[in-house]
């Protein structure tokens, strides 16, 4: 079966693109005697996560305790949840440790309390690493601060946790200015975990995992001395957003989102079946279009010549995805912009003021955020060329408590 044949809007997945990013990941991690572990809340699928197992992944993440339970449920045997998992969730948590291993992160010492309490009552020993905020301002202890090296002694100290070492998330990489942004994130947030492992160490406390996760520094975070494991989700797929900050090229992206024109109320504007219910809300980030000037080099965010937060960039990609030019996709198509969504319906200005595109024509949509997209849709068609070859559940899909 042709995807043309499908109802749409349809969420296509292109099989050998999701293969040469799963495998390409894996093979730099291992270059570089780094653990990987995908984070599963990008596909949310237990079969890709056993093709990322199969290729060497040291386990997966999940999000929340209702993605680990699905994936559990699948038999993956080792799952990490660096979300602030509160011990309110016990029952469910323990179970969960019934089928397999299970580790979590803590950055509060009541909460760590909580868990040191529950599994002593439990008999159980849970495995716990230390969040550290390296800029996101989210989650995670202050590393610059005297109460960090405080914290880290409370956790080794308590009763029935186990101290695995330290992680952390450079989700502020998203808003990087430019790829030297990028290369400086990723090297600061090594550091900052190196000298908090560190002084750790030098009191005693083994720290044997340093735990870093994000795509748009993966490239980067693998050459940072000291780093022993990665977690980044996005690459499987890769997005709009991985495009515009050099971590992916167009011909990278495996997941898009069949559409139709369904309406044309004038020459310069469209309108797709694809609305906020199929694309992600997720405004536009990254610093280059592929088909813009090179991105800038030799800036710093917060440098002299790095430009403002909130000034427009050469290039910077807009609107609520990029729509290709092609059902193939390997180009965009620069004048079509999706510059509003409602509900049901994508609103596409035409710059170039027409468009042969008609109602009854299908166009493929690359997403601004995909991890947004997977968490939206029942299921995803697994395409080789423009033949349908699977239909993959999302079996984690809404799994968000």
């Amino acid at each position: 079966m042709l995807f043309t044949d499908l109802p749409t809007p349809q969420v296509l997945v292109d099989r050998a693109r999701l293969l040469s990013n799963i495998d390409r990941m894996q093979a730099d991690a291992d270059a570089h005697a780094v653990r990987l572990r995908p984070h599963a809340k990008t596909h949310k699928i237990p079969a890709i996560a056993r093709w990322q197992l199969d290729r060497g992944a040291a386990g997966i993440c999940c999000a929340k305790l209702g993605e680990a339970e699905v994936f559990a449920g699948a038999g993956v045997e080792d799952i990490r949840l660096p979300y602030p998992v509160n011990p309110y969730n016990a029952p469910r948590l323990l179970a969960l440790m019934e089928s397999c291993r299970v580790s979590i992160i803590v950055d509060h010492p009541g909460v760590a309390r909580g868990w040191s309490d529950v599994m002593h009552e439990a008999g159980r020993t849970l495995d716990v690493l230390v969040k550290v905020d390296v800029g996101t301002h989210r989650c995670g202890i202050d590393p610059a601060t005297p109460q960090a090296l405080e914290f880290v002694r409370l956790v080794a100290s308590l009763p029935a946790l186990r101290l695995r070492g330290l992680l952390s998330h450079a989700g502020h990489s998203y808003g990087a200015d430019c790829e030297e942004a990028l290369r400086a994130i990723a090297r600061d947030e090594a550091e900052l975990l190196g000298r908090l492992a560190a002084a750790a160490r030098r009191d005693g406390i083994a720290i044997d995992e340093v735990s870093v996760g994000a795509t748009p520094t993966a490239r980067f975070s693998l050459a940072e001395p000291g780093v022993t494991e990665l977690r980044p989700g996005t690459y499987a797929y890769f997005d709009r957003t991985q495009v515009a900050l050099g971590a992916a090229t167009l011909q990278d992206c495996a997941l898009t989102v069949l559409a139709m024109v369904v309406s044309k109320p004038a020459p310069d504007r469209i309108v797709l079946d694809c609305g906020s219910k199929t694309l992600s809300t997720d405004p536009p980030r990254g610093f280059w279009h592929p088909s813009a000037p090179p991105p800038q080099r030799g800036c710093r965010v917060g440098d002299p010549g790095a430009a403002a937060p909130g000034a427009p960039l050469i290039g910077r990609p807009s609107g609520y995805g990029a729509v290709f030019a092609d059902l193939d996709a390997t180009a965009v198509a620069d004048d079509l912009l999706i510059e509003r969504l409602s509900e049901e319906h994508a609103v596409v200005l035409v710059a170039s003021g027409s468009t042969p595109l008609e109602p009854g024509d299908f166009v493929r949509v690359l997403p601004n955020h995909v991890c947004v997209v997977s968490n939206l849709v029942d299921c995803v068609r697994l395409v080789e060329g423009r033949e349908v070859v699977d239909t993959l559940a999302v079996a984690a899909r809404g799994k968000i408590a």
